[in-house]
């Protein structure tokens, strides 16, 4: 029995942690975050999924990766509003998490104490090349972080910022391939003149 008890503190104390795997669009944060939800679940661990409200890209309810996975989840309107969902679970995923408020890093420490492995996705620089939301400050509390990458269409080199195609400004404007794509460092900052290869 007391081998039992000893087993079970020690296996829930060996999830108290916070994962973030960022990058750029396209980079696959998401097919990741899905990826690992999924293994969860294959060990029998109990998994729940929250995304903002705001992100209807692909579907109300589930997060849908950009190749069209998908695993269901909670839409949220506040960072707050996830700790109204939590049941008995083992892992916490929270996907687009750039689009919620400065308090995530709060929530994430509070479930990572109860227990729960939290695994965050977001981009982790605006349109602009800045920090994004609240990822900094999760970069900096988390235990692992994953940076993914996608290539960059104009030279092939790893993308790490997401150029905004449209001349919209202000720093959250949804979308998918019509308004942004991958660039490296020097294509990004290279900016629209590279629109010219299409003529």
């Amino acid at each position: 029995m007391f081998e039992l008890c000893f087993r079970t503190q020690f296996s829930g104390a060996a999830q108290r942690w916070i994962e973030v795997i960022c990058g750029s669009m396209f980079s696959g944060k998401t097919e990741e975050l899905i990826r690992r939800l999924k293994r969860a679940r294959i060990a029998n661990q109990r998994v729940q999924i929250f995304k903002p409200q705001k992100d209807i890209r692909y579907e109300i309810t589930n997060v849908v990766s950009h190749d069209e996975n998908s695993v269901e989840s909670i839409p949220v309107a506040t960072s707050l509003g996830i700790l109204d969902h939590i049941r008995d679970v083992n892992v916490v995923g929270i996907d687009e998490a750039q689009f919620f408020d400065e308090k995530l890093p709060d929530v994430c420490q509070k479930l990572a104490i109860k227990g729960i492995r939290v695994i965050v996705a977001g981009l982790d620089m605006d349109f602009r090349g800045r920090p994004f939301g609240p990822i900094p400050h999760l970069l900096a509390v988390a235990e692992y972080i994953t940076k993914v990458h996608a290539i960059c269409p104009h030279c092939g080199n790893l993308a790490t910022h997401s150029f905004r195609l449209s001349q919209e400004q202000d720093t959250v404007v949804l979308g998918e391939k019509d308004k942004y794509e991958p660039r490296c460092r020097l294509c990004f900052e290279m900016g629209n003149i590279l629109d010219l290869k299409s003529i």
